[in-house]
């Protein structure tokens, strides 16, 4: 397994190569943005753990320009900036994890491992399906070309189905990973909330597949 560092703290890039060296890796250091964008679209790379403030160019940017260039290599961001608006830039620029300095050495070995298994899926920057078009980044959704207005919920609705189009996601599944397990939800909340998207989407958009959930129809 080849891994990029791109890491501009040269004690942290040098203790994270040989530790990960340590467990068999293969890895190369690139100390700032430009660089670390050019080794990640030439070398043949199984992940990349990726510093968010870099000379020259940030992480976010050298994330954002991959996935425009349709690039869909793993990426682990890290960073000192442990705000939960920095975590939600990161991961909407395209991230696929994002870990906080100081950071445990177990814990970044484990969220790698996770990353290599699930390997590099796309991941487009704009999710489109038929007309319609959801800019994670901007939390922008648009049916042909018009601009719709949702709520949070119903934002986070159309964005778990919008990566499973054309299947059928079930009541529980959305329950788990739509609403906060936390917090006591109304058995009904799916079916009302997949009644307000249809008010704006249109009633065909979203079909109900009786006894097993729902499907987003492209």
């Amino acid at each position: 397994m080849r891994l990029l560092v791109v890491e501009d703290e040269a004690r942290l890039a040098a203790a994270l190569q040989r530790g990960l060296q340590a467990e068999g890796f293969v890895v190369d250091v690139a100390p700032t943005g430009p660089a670390g964008l050019e080794a990640a679209r030439h070398g043949d790379y199984d992940a990349m753990i990726l510093d968010v403030m870099l000379p020259g160019l940030s992480g976010y940017e050298v994330v954002r320009q991959l996935r425009a260039e349709r690039r869909w290599l793993p990426v682990l961001m890290l960073s000192a900036k442990d705000g939960e608006y920095d975590q939600a830039d990161g991961l909407d620029c395209g991230a696929d994890d994002y870990l906080t300095k100081p950071f445990s050495y177990v814990v970044l070995l484990a969220r790698l491992r996770a990353l290599l298994r699930r390997g590099a899926p796309e991941r487009p920057a704009v999710l489109a399906v038929g007309d319609l078009r959801l800019d994670p980044a901007r939390r922008r959704v648009t049916r042909d070309g018009a601009e719709v207005a949702l709520t949070g919920r119903e934002y986070a609705l159309l964005d778990y189905l919008m990566r499973r189009p054309d299947t059928v996601v079930s009541k529980v599944e959305l329950l788990d990973h739509v609403w906060d397990a936390s917090v006591e939800t109304a058995p009904n909340a799916v079916e009302v909330y997949v009644g307000y998207l249809r008010r704006k989407l249109g009633r065909d958009r979203l079909e109900t597949v009786r006894g097993a959930g729902y499907r987003l129809v492209t």
